[in-house]
């Protein structure tokens, strides 16, 4: 199973025929430079191709009119004049002679991709189409559409396959009416979009592109609209969305089949979006829905107008689904004022449809810090200034993607490298591994044990192999020597997360440079700091949905403000994780360090080591049943951890915090918020 791309060079034969200062960003060369840029960087030829087919009536007709049909098959004859009285009935789009040929490529195209991943044939993959698809209508084109890309294949997996629960992710910087059109009363698909509103100033400039529209009838709590009212928003707040609303939400929906409405709009530099998220994001978001619907990702080109940011993001999410490296983010910090006042809207909306938003906040107050803009009638104020932002370099995959350090009667899992070095620790690490973990008398293979994981840990570090599992005697031991290892440099950190009721010391977060989490059933004598996170679960991890909520809203917020670079999952005696959540766990952890994960099992686990294996290696962890809601105890156990921690990590945040007022308080001496959950 590979990647799949589907391109066909035939969908840039249409450009714009006559003068016109809206449409004229959507110009042939932003299908021609992404695929330049796959081809040039190898990505493409790493990628299996998939030729585009056209869609047929029929399959057009599951989401158009006939009569909407039959019009636009009547373009390719018209003359110029023609075209353009034709295109004056629609919105914000234009026709040429080829763009109905084209426009049923780019349906088809998304349908071939969908028949390659329903099928087992490819694992995931990306469709680079044109015209794009998630403005059109049932019987309208508009925002350079003509057929809805998505919703066609979304139907399409719906009737062929009999896929009973899509979710549909758009994060182009417009809002996809179209789609949340089509499936408004639908509740088999779950449809979530992002895009610029500014309280109604931005174009489609519709009242049902806000936070409250949630769905029609049975529905409802199915179309989550998360508003951008101003401009500028960061990678902190696409992954604080992701974090506290999208994934939360996905995962309790359960789908089966995840297709994106891949709009390249939301990154820097675009002049519709005028964001400030970087092409390097994508990789992230993509990598956080390869989790679900047993990896069944497809994901669809929609807007991008930014001939520099569009390839660029079009290749980190192309890597992405090749398993590559995920770039570190660069200066994550909390969400902005705006951003959380969106976020919090869009969780009190949907907290009657999702369990997992069973604590989420009420409606912030009315005097919204933007709200000034819709009062007024001006749009937000922006800056058509050069951007400039950091270019990755391209992602260094390792020979080795994972290593095994096994006992001789533990079978390697297929695909892992068993490790073996014929490297030597030096004599003053030796010493110093004997001096502190060995007792006297203490059999000799512990010192060999933890001289190998030292080996392993380094070499992971140094690039040569991405990623390890060790079983070792006494997990504790282990944890202590490779974080006193590791973090003997001052730039490095380690995220540390231990799946069971195992004693890890506190002591090792005094330097800063380790955050630890712990899933426990018991209450931890260790009291929780900034660096040291025990999460007690009533019943333990039996409660699938308490440690996805834990998992979710703070796991993967702390470990990307912490940012480490090396990152250690624990699994002791007794974890009680389900396999399939202990995959999902493994595969989302490798969104840090640049997949540099090290996976410490209890000798006693030992039956875990073929998943965790496939885990690290890439493959995607089976879906979760749709599972109960999470017991009542541990959301509380999760929503007061994150309240009491977000003073330190801003990305645990979900609400806007009042502006202080500076009538009130001297500047830089804000009243303290340390009590107040946010």
């Amino acid at each position: 199973m590979g990647t799949a791309l589907v391109y066909d060079e035939e969908m840039t034969r249409y450009k714009l025929l006559w003068v016109d200062p809206t449409c004229k960003i959507e110009v042939p060369e932003r299908l021609t430079v992404s695929h330049e840029a796959l081809v040039g960087s190898g990505l493409a030829d790493r990628c299996v191709s998939i030729p585009v087919r056209e869609a047929t009536d029929a399959e057009i007709l599951l989401v158009h009119s006939e009569e909407y049909l039959e019009a636009v098959k009547r373009t390719p004859h018209m003359s110029l004049e023609d075209l353009m009285e034709f295109t004056l009935q629609y919105g914000d789009v234009y026709f040429h002679p080829n763009i109905y040929h084209c426009a049923r490529l780019a349906a088809g195209a998304a349908m071939q991709l969908v028949d390659g991943v329903v099928m087992g044939k490819m694992k995931n993959g990306m469709a680079l189409v044109r015209p794009p698809g998630h403005h059109s209508q049932r019987s309208a084109a508009n925002g350079f559409c003509v057929f809805n890309n998505v919703a066609i294949a979304a139907r399409y997996a719906q009737q062929k396959y009999n896929i009973k629960r899509v979710l549909i992710v758009d994060w182009d910087v417009h809002h996809g009416q179209g789609v949340q059109y089509c499936f408004e009363d639908d509740p088999s698909v779950l449809y979530f979009s992002w895009h610029r509103y500014e309280h109604q100033k931005f174009w489609p400039n519709l009242r049902e592109s806000d936070y409250d529209s949630v769905g029609k009838e049975g529905g409802a709590g199915f179309t989550i609209n998360v508003p951008w009212n101003k401009v500028g928003m960061t990678n902190s707040d696409y992954l604080s969305v992701f974090c506290h609303l999208l994934l939360p939400v996905a995962y309790e929906f359960c789908p089966e089949l995840v297709l994106v409405c891949a709009g390249f709009d939301s990154a820097i530099g675009d002049p519709e979006g005028e964001m400030c998220a970087t092409p390097d994001v994508f990789a992230h978001l993509t990598h956080l829905l390869m989790n679900l619907a047993g990896g069944k990702l497809c994901v669809v080109l929609e807007g991008g107008y930014n001939l520099t940011s569009l390839p660029q993001s079009v290749c980190h999410t192309v890597h992405t689904l090749l398993g590559d490296p995920i770039p570190r983010p660069v200066n994550l910090s909390g969400p902005c004022t705006s951003a959380l006042e969106s976020l919090q809207c869009v969780r009190s909306a949907h907290k009657p449809y999702w369990s997992c938003l069973g604590h989420a906040a009420d409606l912030p107050p009315s005097d919204i810090s933007t709200k000034h803009v819709k009062l007024s009638g001006e749009r937000e104020q922006s800056t058509k200034e050069e951007m400039v932002w950091p270019v990755h370099p391209q992602p260094v995959v390792c020979s080795v993607r994972t290593a095994a350090l096994l006992p001789d009667d533990t079978v390697c899992p297929d695909g892992c490298r068993p490790f073996s070095s014929s490297e030597i620790l030096n004599f003053p690490t030796v010493s110093k591994l004997r001096e502190k973990f060995l007792s006297d008398g203490a059999d000799l293979n512990v010192l060999s044990t933890l001289s190998s994981l030292i080996l392993l840990t380094d070499k992971i570090q140094n690039n040569e192999i991405s990623s390890g599992l060790a079983l070792v005697p006494d997990v504790s031991t282990a944890v202590t020597c490779v974080v006193q290892h590791v973090t003997v440099s001052p730039s490095s950190r380690v995220l540390i997360v231990c799946v069971g009721d195992e004693n890890i010391s506190s002591h090792i977060t005094d330097n800063g440079r380790s955050l630890v989490m712990l899933f426990n059933s018991r209450e931890m004598e260790q009291q929780m700091s900034r660096f040291y996170v025990p999460v007690f679960l009533k019943k333990g991890c039996s409660d699938v949905a308490g440690v996805l909520q834990a998992v979710l809203g703070l796991l993967l917020p702390l470990g990307y403000e912490f940012d480490p670079s090396f990152v250690l999952l624990v699994r002791p005696s007794g974890c009680g994780l389900s396999d399939i959540l202990w995959q999902q766990l493994t595969g989302l952890l490798q969104c840090f360090a640049l997949g540099h994960t090290l996976v410490l099992i209890q000798e006693d686990e030992k039956a875990c080591v073929g998943l965790t294996g496939s885990a690290l290696l890439g493959f995607p962890a089976p879906s979760l049943e749709v599972c109960n809601a999470p017991l009542l105890e541990n959301l509380e156990v999760v929503e007061g951890l994150r309240c009491r921690l977000q003073t330190d990590w801003k990305l645990l945040q979900t609400t806007a915090a009042p502006e202080p007022d500076e009538s009130a308080e001297p500047r830089g001496h804000p009243a303290s918020t340390s009590n107040i959950c946010l």
